[in-house]
């Protein structure tokens, strides 16, 4: 029997040649990407890639920590114009003003955490709506982030190397992905990470074992702060501009159904549930041009419904898939993968 004798070997990358086989191969494709695919495709993998981290560091908060978030948007626009203003004011390059605004961002996590220390369940999802919808306010209010009028991202110049284009900054943006992911990854291996899932399934045990809770609470709000700050910031350079209007409710409510859907507690379930909502929230967008659909929401909204509202099908459609997890598969997208293994496992008995 193959028993683990160290704690050190659950942090291990690749515990078998399959796994290595099948990273080097996902590494491959993901180089050969922007040769493959068209320049929209290269835009809608920087979009996916964004969202990525920011259902990974929510993940690390809601599904291993068990802590609700519905001020993530929050976060994401702290992270945005925070990288913006160090580099057209502090005169900060793009990586150090990324990584400045990721931990100011971690540093407003940290605080918002205090209140968790608390509450729990609904009265934290609302003392973080609160955060949330405030914060975005403020900015909006604030001359040096530019006001109402959001702001432009400045040229994007790393050494020798200008990005001005989609396909230049997925190379850079696709790096700092896959580096986060497999740090979260190994974070939840860890001593950090077996503390979140104590503190998720009973507190009071956790507590009483030793794990300090309020060490460990204010941690998990910080790092899924961290997560989701550096991605608005680079989401602020997929755009090239912002406005505070952009990181609205809605937005934190896209975030927390990417990470149910992909699957709570689950690095994977974080990156597939980003990577099918990222898609259908932009394909959805222009659903009025699909063949024969397009047409048919089309006249069973100027029959029964407004027009107007065919723009917003979207959120219907998430709404619905997440009733449809929550009923017959609480684990999301990572329960049927598991369901699959152990199928094909099993096959043919």
């Amino acid at each position: 029997m193959d028993m683990k004798r160290d704690y050190y070997e659950d942090v291990q990358l690749f515990s078998s040649g399959v796994k290595l086989f099948w990273f080097i191969l996902l590494i491959l494709f993901l180089a050969l990407y922007p040769l493959l695919f068209k320049n929209y495709y290269v835009y809608v993998a920087n979009y996916i890639a964004i969202n990525v981290l920011v259902a990974i560091g929510l993940n690390l908060l809601v599904g291993y920590t068990g802590q609700i978030s519905l001020g993530h948007s929050g976060f994401f626009a702290i992270g945005a114009f925070g990288t913006i203003v160090l580099m057209t004011e502090a005169h900060f390059p793009f990586l150090l003003a990324l990584f400045a605004a990721a931990l100011v961002t971690a540093v407003f996590g940290f605080l918002i955490g205090l209140p968790a220390l608390r509450l729990e369940g609904p009265y934290l999802s609302i003392a973080t709506l609160g955060f949330g919808l405030s914060i975005t306010r403020i900015i909006g209010r604030i001359e040096l982030f530019g006001g109402r009028q959001g702001l432009h991202a400045p040229e994007l110049v790393i050494g020798p190397w200008h990005l001005n284009s989609d396909r230049d900054f997925y190379y850079l943006l696709i790096t700092i992905t896959v580096i986060l992911t497999l740090a979260a990854r190994n974070l939840v291996k860890t001593k950090v990470g077996r503390a979140f899932v104590a503190i998720r399934d009973a507190d009071i045990a956790a507590q009483t074992m030793g794990v300090n809770l309020m060490y460990y609470k204010t941690l998990a709000f910080a790092l899924s702060a961290f997560y989701t700050g550096l991605a608005g910031g680079l989401y602020a350079f997929v755009l090239r501009f912002i406005e505070p209007e952009l990181f609205s409710l809605l937005m934190s409510i896209l975030f927390l159904a990417m990470v149910v859907v992909g699957g709570l507690g689950s690095i994977f379930g974080a990156i597939a549930g980003a990577v099918l909502l990222s898609w259908l929230d932009l394909e959805l967008r222009n659903i009025l041009s699909i063949p024969y659909l397009g047409a048919w929401l089309e006249v069973l909204s100027r029959s029964y419904f407004s027009i107007t509202g065919v723009s917003n099908i979207q959120y219907i459609l998430y709404g619905f898939i997440m009733v449809l997890i929550m009923l017959f598969e609480p684990l999301g997208i990572f329960g049927l993968w598991i369901r699959t293994k152990i199928y094909w496992r099993t096959w043919p008995f």
